[in-house]
C-alpha cells in the first residue's frame, strides 16, 4: 500500500517532539483527520480509541457541541486583542470562574493561602515558568531567601522552557541541557513500586496499598530544608505535581504524602508551587484539584492542558493577594512583573475555557469522572494475569500500567527494549491509541469514555502486552 499523501507530506517537512525521526520517517505516521467523543478516525478510514486524551490534554471528548459552540461565538465576535494595555471579557469572565474554582468554601486545611489573581500564559511550561518567576522576586522582595532556589522531586518534569527545565530532573530529557540552566535542588520521590525503604514484597497489587514503611520519604524532605537553612539560606518554592508525578512514569503518591510535605514547607516559610497541568481540572483528583485531595491549598497553581477541555492551547498561573502586591509600587520603581505573551488571555481559548469549565462543574460530569475511574479500577484487574505486569496504579481518571521481566523481581526492561513503545504499537493495530512514558503503560480517556469502550482498551492492552512481550 502506497503512503498516504499527508503522511509524505509530514515525513518531508516536519519535526515531531519526544521523538527519533529516524524511526519516524521508517514507517507510515497515523494522520488523524477527525474525531467525536473517545472516538478518532485517521486519514484512510480506521477508527480508533483516544486512551490519553490527545496527550493529557482532552477532558470532556472530540467534537464536543458545547465547546464547539463557545468558541464559534466568539469567533464572531473577535478571536484575539492584546492583553497589554487592553482588557478582554471572556479572559475577566475566566479569571472569576478560575478563582472561584480554586477556593472551596470547606475541605482545606487552616492557615491556607487564598488563590485571588490569575495570569494566562501559553502551555504547562510556561505556566510553571511565570510561577518561578514571581516565586523567586517575591522570595528576594520579602527576604524570605537570601539567594533564592527551588527544590522539586527527583524525576520531575515540568515543562520545557528553560526555567522549568532548570526544575526538572530527568537526565534522558533534561542532562542536554544542564550548561544552560540554573541549578535547584531534588529530594527523593514517594515511589512506592521502588522505594528502597519500602520492606514489602512484590504483591498483585498497587504497591501503595502493601507498602510498609515509616514515609521516609517526608524524613528525606525534612532533611533538605534543614540543610539548606543550614547554609544560611532559604527555598523560593518547593515544585510538585499534586497525587501524580506525570512524565516520571505515573508515580502516585501514597495518601498523606503531599499534607505532610506541604506542612514541612510552609513550616520553613517556603512557598508551594503546584504544577496541575495534568492533574488538575477533574482529571486525576475526587476534587477538581489535585492539591485539595489532601486539604491543600499552593501558593501558586499551574494549570494548562485540559483548561480549554483540548481544544486550544491555553495556561493560568493562579497566585495570592500577597505576591501580587509584592509588584504594585509607582512606575518609576519598576516593580512590573515583567513578563508576558503575544496570546496571553486569547479570547477563543478564554471562551473555550469557560465552556469547559461550565461543562465540569454539571452533575452530568461528576457523574461521568466517578462511573471512568470505577470502570478504569474494574477492567484493569484482568491484567493482573500477566507476569510483565509489575504495578497498577491510579489516580482519578488516571491509569499506568507498569512492565517489567517478571513481577517477582520488579527487574524492568532497559529503556533499549522499547518495550512500552511496541505494546503501544499493538495497541494501535488493535484500534487503541496511547504513548508510553518508557515502561509505563497511560490509560488517559475522555470522561466520556463508555463501559464498553474501556472494557475493549483493557482487553486490546491484555493482549498487546501478552503478544509483543511473551513472543520469542
Amino acid at each position: 500500500m502506497k503512503k498516504h499523501p499527508l503522511a509524505k507530506l509530514d515525513q518531508r517537512y516536519l519535526w515531531h517532539p519526544f521523538t527519533q525521526m529516524r524511526d519516524w520517517l521508517q514507517g507510515e505516521p497515523l494522520v488523524i483527520e477527525r474525531g467525536d467523543g473517545a472516538r478518532l478516525w485517521d486519514a484512510r478510514g480506521r477508527e480508533y480509541l483516544d486512551a490519553n486524551s490527545s496527550i493529557w490534554t482532552n477532558l470532556h471528548g472530540h467534537n464536543h457541541p458545547k465547546l464547539n459552540a463557545a468558541i464559534c461565538t466568539q469567533l464572531d465576535k473577535v478571536a484575539h486583542t492584546s492583553a497589554l494595555g487592553l482588557a478582554s471579557g471572556p479572559a475577566a469572565r475566566l479569571g472569576q470562574s478560575l478563582v472561584k474554582l480554586a477556593n472551596p468554601r470547606s475541605g482545606l486545611s487552616k492557615g491556607q493561602p487564598r488563590l485571588a489573581k490569575v495570569f494566562y500564559s501559553d502551555d504547562g511550561s510556561t505556566a510553571v515558568e511565570v510561577a518561578l518567576k514571581l516565586a523567586y522576586e517575591f522570595a528576594r522582595r520579602t527576604g524570605r531567601a537570601r539567594k533564592p532556589r527551588f527544590l522539586s522531586l527527583d524525576g520531575a518534569y515540568h515543562g520545557d522552557t528553560v526555567g522549568a527545565v532548570s526544575a526538572g530532573h530527568i537526565d534522558l530529557f533534561h542532562k542536554a541541557y544542564s550548561g544552560m540552566l540554573f541549578k535547584t535542588d531534588k529530594v527523593m520521590s514517594p515511589y512506592c513500586y521502588r522505594c528502597p525503604f519500602n520492606k514489602a514484597k512484590p504483591e498483585r497489587g498497587d504497591a501503595r496499598d502493601t507498602r510498609k514503611c515509616k514515609f521516609e520519604c517526608v524524613d528525606k524532605v525534612e532533611q533538605r530544608f534543614a540543610a539548606r537553612k543550614k547554609r544560611g539560606s532559604n527555598y523560593a518554592a518547593m515544585l510538585v505535581e499534586p497525587g501524580l508525578q506525570g512524565p516520571a512514569g505515573m508515580i502516585a503518591q501514597p495518601a498523606g504524602w503531599l499534607r505532610r510535605v506541604a506542612g514541612i514547607a510552609r513550616g520553613h516559610g517556603v512557598q508551594l508551587i503546584a504544577d496541575e497541568v495534568m492533574t488538575g481540572l477533574g482529571r486525576a483528583t475526587n476534587h477538581f484539584f489535585a492539591n485539595h485531595d489532601e486539604g491543600v491549598q499552593p501558593d501558586y497553581l499551574c494549570l494548562a492542558k485540559g483548561l480549554t477541555g483540548g481544544y486550544l492551547p491555553m495556561a493560568a498561573t493562579l497566585t495570592s493577594r500577597e505576591v501580587f502586591d509584592a509588584f504594585l509600587g509607582d512606575y518609576a520603581e519598576f516593580k512590573t512583573f515583567f513578563h508576558g505573551h503575544s496570546y496571553t488571555g486569547n479570547a477563543l481559548g478564554s471562551a473555550a475555557s469557560l465552556a469547559s469549565i461550565e461543562l465540569l462543574q454539571a452533575k452530568a460530569t461528576a457523574a461521568k469522572r466517578k462511573k471512568l475511574a470505577n470502570n478504569l479500577r474494574a477492567e484493569a484487574k484482568r491484567l493482573w494475569g500477566l507476569p510483565q505486569v509489575g504495578d497498577i496504579r491510579q489516580a482519578g481518571c488516571v491509569l499506568a500500567v507498569e512492565l517489567v521481566r517478571d513481577w517477582r523481581t520488579r527487574e524492568p526492561f532497559t529503556l533499549a527494549k522499547q518495550a512500552g513503545i511496541r505494546v503501544c504499537d499493538g495497541l494501535a493495530k488493535r484500534g487503541v491509541l496511547t504513548r508510553p512514558i518508557g515502561n509505563v503503560i497511560v490509560i488517559m480517556p475522555p470522561f466520556c469514555t463508555t463501559q464498553r469502550q474501556v472494557k475493549k482498551i483493557f482487553a486490546a492492552l491484555h493482549d498487546s502486552i501478552d503478544e509483543t512481550l511473551n513472543t520469542p
